[in-house]
């Protein structure tokens, strides 16, 4: 019986996905309650309720991270993947390098902001500012932000 064996290979690694890690640099993570009915997708930034450790997926507030992909996370026979559900501790990086979502073109150590949607953008008009920069130029799709904490 013959060997099959492998002799071609990707030229290149696939990109990141919303809320995975971008390398083992120096990291703070926090946790933090999730306060909304619908939960808090992977790659989404949060902030303060005002309640204890409470956190939101609504811009406004002070800036508490951005949720980190858990693999441990099931999403049951209703809930969503991908997903912190509500009351659930979601941990969070709040220094460090990470993969999210953009909207629009971003461009290298641009300033992040965050819409009313959700979505990642260096659009400032109308946004709100969080304290990270643009770790590559992208468009539409994924891209490394290095948060620095507050």
């Amino acid at each position: 019986m013959p060997i099959t064996v492998q002799d071609t290979y990707l030229t290149d690694y696939a990109q990141g996905f919303p809320g995975m890690l971008a390398d083992g640099n120096t990291q703070s993570r926090p946790t933090g309650q999730v306060a909304d009915a619908a939960g808090i997708q992977f790659g989404r930034a949060t902030f303060g309720t005002g309640t204890g450790k409470q956190i939101t997926a609504t811009p406004g507030g002070k800036f508490k991270g951005i949720t980190i992909a858990d693999v441990g996370i099931v999403g049951g026979l209703s809930g969503a993947v991908d997903t912190y559900h509500q009351n659930a501790s979601a941990s969070l990086l709040d220094m460090g390098n990470i993969w999210v979502a953009v909207t629009g073109a971003v461009t290298k150590d641009a300033a992040v902001y965050v819409t009313a949607a959700g979505a990642f953008t260096a659009t400032s008009t109308g946004n709100t500012a969080i304290p990270a920069t643009f770790l590559d130029a992208a468009t539409d799709t994924v891209a490394r932000i290095r948060v620095v904490q507050q």
